[in-house]
C-alpha cells in the first residue's frame, strides 16, 4: 500500500515595499490578505501609520534599509525618478534576495505617446539587474493601470492576467506566486532582456486582458 501525503501549504513570506504609493500599497494589502508579513518601507515611516495600523500585527512601517532588512523579497515601487539613489543605497542589502522590480521609466515623446525614458534595446529589467548583481531580478505589476490593482485582484480574482518576466528560476517562482496572492494570473513573457513589452511604450504598458489576451498581443 502506498502512503499518499497531503501537499504543506507554502510558508507565508516576508516581504518588503519600498514605496507605500499606488501600487504598494494595494499590493501589500493583497499579501496581507493572503497570509504574508509586509515592510512598507519609506522615507518617512510615520506618515504611514494611518494606512499601517488598521492593517493588523503583520504589517508594519519602517525605512527602506529596516524594510530591506526584515524581508525575503522586495517589491520597488517608489517613483523612477527616485529608484537609482535607492539602488546604490541598498545594493548590498539586497544581495540573496528576489526583488520584484514595479517601476516604470515613463516619458512622453513629442507625439504625445507613452516612451520609456531609458530608450530603445534597454529595458528596465534588465538594468535593475545590472544595478543589483546579488539579487534575484524579476518584473511584474509594470503594465496594469496602478487603480485597478486593488479592484481586479479582489472583485475578478484570477481573471486577468498580470505579464512578468525573469531570468532566474528562482525569482520566476516567487514573483508567480505573489502575483497568484494579488489576484492575478502570471504570464511569463520570458528573460529581463525580452521584458520591454511591460515597459512604457511596450505592447502591453497600460493593457488590461485575460492570460491568453496577453500572450496574444505580446506575440504580435
Amino acid at each position: 500500500m502506498t502512503e499518499t501525503t497531503t501537499p504543506r501549504p507554502a510558508e507565508p513570506l516576508a516581504i518588503g515595499v519600498l514605496g507605500a504609493g499606488n501600487i504598494g500599497r494595494p499590493l501589500g494589502r493583497h499579501w496581507l490578505a493572503a497570509g504574508h508579513r509586509v515592510t512598507f518601507g519609506s522615507r518617512d515611516p510615520g506618515r504611514l501609520a494611518s494606512f499601517v495600523e488598521p492593517l493588523g500585527d503583520r504589517a508594519r512601517a519602517a525605512t527602506y534599509a529596516e524594510a530591506v532588512g526584515a524581508s525575503d523579497v522586495v517589491l520597488l515601487s517608489v517613483p523612477h525618478p527616485a529608484l537609482d539613489e535607492l539602488l546604490d543605497r541598498l545594493a548590498a542589502p539586497l544581495a540573496g534576495k528576489t526583488v520584484i522590480d514595479a517601476t516604470s521609466p515613463i516619458g512622453v515623446s513629442e507625439d504625445g505617446l507613452f516612451v520609456s525614458l531609458l530608450g530603445p534595446g534597454v529595458t528596465r529589467g534588465s538594468r535593475t539587474a545590472e544595478r543589483l548583481p546579488g539579487a534575484c531580478v524579476a518584473r511584474a505589476f509594470t503594465h496594469f493601470p496602478d487603480e485597478l490593482l486593488w479592484s481586479r485582484g479582489t472583485q475578478q480574482r484570477h481573471f486577468w492576467g498580470m505579464g512578468t518576466a525573469s531570468d532566474e528560476p528562482a525569482a520566476r517562482e516567487v514573483t508567480e506566486r505573489l502575483v497568484h496572492d494579488a489576484g492575478f494570473v502570471p504570464v511569463h513573457l520570458g528573460g529581463l532582456r525580452e521584458s520591454a513589452p511591460l515597459d512604457p511604450g511596450g505592447v502591453l504598458f497600460g493593457y488590461v486582458s485575460t492570460p491568453a489576451g496577453l500572450r496574444a498581443a505580446a506575440a504580435r
